[in-house]
């Protein structure tokens, strides 16, 4: 069995974006149902492709850039088979310049420990969980052997956090709950598990000021920047981003759906963080998190 190993080199890039999702699998297999992505096209407002691995890590290699890639099993909630989490780690070994594997396993799955270890041993370096998608709850006292095993491993639990375009605009919203993506719902798992390193993707709107508690009170959680302009930031995220937890927040692009390039142009353009700040948050606490620094 091929274990991934990272050869990044760190004075070589200029970013890592810690949020981009692989939406297409071998022989075109596609992340969602076929009616649930062309909705979330629409509400992205975005008909654009939707690049193979091998093609988005050459997006990234030309723009000195590495990147966290992943997809998110939801497979009990939704009746669709994911994209393979061993196709998202052989695709990382093949480009383990650019590319950081992280996998996703649906919490409700029957094998789902037994999966998390399997994928931990490839090298996955963090896990991926869509609450309102995947339809748990973070508090759900039947998940803490979940985290126990991420803990244990050193392994990262990315949560995405706040309002979803999947879904949107579909009748009753295809049944998903927004309020299993509040961000308070990580604090009791942070407190439980203080040596498990918990990312909160995206500003957690209608959630901000409950995503900015939770991560200055609780110092193994981070914030990821992904999903929104930076134009379009709430103003007490780019504060608290420019001061309190400067050091625990990360770029993330949410690519395809936003490119790293308009990030990077609308970051540069709005003057949204601090000079000092910006290294940080492109690239040093991202390295620092995954253990590449």
């Amino acid at each position: 069995m091929t274990r991934y190993e990272p050869s990044i080199d760190l004075a070589g890039i200029e970013a890592i974006d810690t949020h981009v999702h692989i939406e297409i699998g071998h022989a075109g297999q596609s992340s969602l149902p076929d009616d649930l992505a062309e909705a979330a096209s629409k509400y992205f407002r975005t008909d654009g492709p939707r690049p193979d691995l091998d093609s988005i890590a050459t997006h990234y290699r030309e723009r000195r850039m590495a990147a966290v890639v992943f997809t998110v099993d939801s497979s009990t909630n939704l009746g669709h088979p994911p994209i393979s989490n061993d196709e998202i780690i052989d695709g990382a070994i093949r480009n383990s310049d650019v590319l950081i594997p992280f996998a996703s396993v649906d919490p409700g799955r029957d094998d789902a420990l037994d999966e998390i270890g399997r994928l931990i041993e490839r090298g996955a370096r963090g896990f991926k969980f869509h609450p309102t998608v995947q339809g748990f709850s973070p508090d759900d006292d039947r998940l803490r052997p979940v985290y126990e095993a991420l803990r244990a491993a050193g392994a990262i639990a990315l949560f995405h956090t706040g309002q979803t375009g999947i879904g949107a605009g579909m009748p009753g919203g295809y049944g998903f709950r927004l309020a299993l993506s509040n961000p308070m719902l990580l604090d009791g798992v942070a407190a439980d598990f203080p040596e498990l390193q918990i990312i909160m993707a995206h500003p957690s709107v209608p959630w901000q000021d409950e995503a900015l508690s939770v991560a200055t009170h609780k110092h193994n959680t981070w914030i990821d920047l992904s999903g929104w302009s930076p134009k379009y930031f709430p103003p007490q995220l780019v504060r608290y981003a420019n001061s309190l937890i400067r050091d625990r927040v990360l770029f993330g692009s949410d690519f395809p759906m936003l490119t790293p390039d308009r990030w990077i142009r609308d970051a540069e353009q709005s003057g949204t963080f601090k000079p000092d700040v910006l290294p940080g948050i492109m690239k040093d606490n991202a390295a620092r998190l995954l253990g590449l620094a």
